[in-house]
């Protein structure tokens, strides 16, 4: 399976993840849950949630800046960033307090956001990062999680009906238009060939268009 970021800037954000898991305690999202989540396409980027005790102590260890208008904080590295989302500051899809109170489990030992709740986050980055490159990457993450991750859809729809967003922006038809407007040419970052991809597709689209 080809791997979407260079191996090179992707081991050594691997390595940096592995090292801060030994510092400090928090909560994995993004492209690197999803890696831990279905074994496919290593991430760029380290998204992470803390609490502001551990925020404090990453200030005291790096370079943080605060973006205000993305509402995270940031330590740049040389080839990748750490992005750092806090309750009360940061706006995900869904509430960060609520990620961390409800919807964590440990993979590979490190703690980490659970499949559904991951694929609602990568829905909303895939939303916002349409047509671009980090957006193709989303829409990657968002159909290796449904063939390889243990996604239980009916634990997903429940949480769109909860956070209300089944309603204005319907998810579900948000997840069938990704899953129905997937490229061809990015099949090749799926594990599977073109056939098995269509009969796959056909399946899963059914499947959500039944909930």
């Amino acid at each position: 399976m080809n791997e979407f970021w260079n191996e090179l800037v992707t081991q050594a954000s691997w390595e940096r993840l592995q090292e801060l898991s030994k510092e400090i305690d928090f909560v994995l999202i993004g492209g690197w849950a999803a890696y831990l989540w279905t074994g496919k396409h290593k991430s760029k980027d380290i998204d992470i949630i803390v609490d502001y005790e551990t925020l404090a102590k990453l200030q005291q260890n790096y370079r943080l800046e605060k973006n205000e208008r993305l509402h995270k904080y940031e330590i740049k590295l040389e080839k990748f960033d750490i992005d750092i989302y806090v309750p009360f500051f940061s706006e995900l899809t869904l509430p960060v307090n609520d990620i961390m109170k409800d919807h964590t489990t440990k993979v590979q030992n490190i703690k980490t956001i659970k499949p559904e709740a991951l694929l609602i986050l990568k829905q909303g980055a895939e939303i916002a990062r349409r047509n671009s490159v980090k957006g193709i990457k989303d829409s990657i993450d968002i159909l290796t999680l449904l063939i390889y991750a243990p996604v239980d859809l009916k634990k997903y729809i429940a949480l769109l009906k909860e956070y209300k967003l089944d309603e204005n922006e319907d998810y579900k038809k948000e997840l069938v238009a990704v899953i129905a407007n997937f490229s061809d040419n990015d099949i090749k970052y799926l594990g599977m060939d073109f056939q098995e991809f269509k009969k796959w597709k056909r399946k899963k689209i059914e499947e959500l268009r039944e909930m």
